[in-house]
């Protein structure tokens, strides 16, 4: 059986990544909801869309430390993003200094060699 991979460019696998950590992002918060009062079924739906983040991210046909590595950056700023603008959350400047640090980390993971 050959592996599913999907072959894009760089430009590709951004989107592909964006859209990895939205339904990342959209998982944790249905899940975070759920257990807060919300309902098994929202907890059910988090469960979903975790899933499919994990075979949307990993169809990239990229080196499984490096993809990781460069989408957590991708994941922190949807994160924080998300945070801010839909759940309305205040975010210290220390929190984007941090974000800052992964992000330079991630793009060193995604721009260097491949081993």
């Amino acid at each position: 059986m050959q592996p599913a991979t999907l072959s894009t460019g760089k430009l590709g696998a951004m989107a592909v990544f964006v859209g990895a950590a939205v339904l990342e992002v959209v998982g944790d918060a249905l899940v975070r909801k759920g257990l807060r009062g919300s309902g098994v079924a929202l907890v059910g739906l988090g469960f979903a869309a975790l899933g499919t983040y994990g075979i949307v991210v990993n169809l990239l046909d990229i080196e499984f430390s490096r993809l990781l590595g460069a989408y957590v950056g991708v994941f922190a700023v949807v994160s924080v993003l998300i945070g801010r603008l839909v759940f309305h959350d205040s975010v210290p400047a220390s929190t984007w200094a941090g974000l800052a640090v992964i992000l330079v980390g991630s793009l060193i993971i995604h721009l260097g060699r491949p081993g």
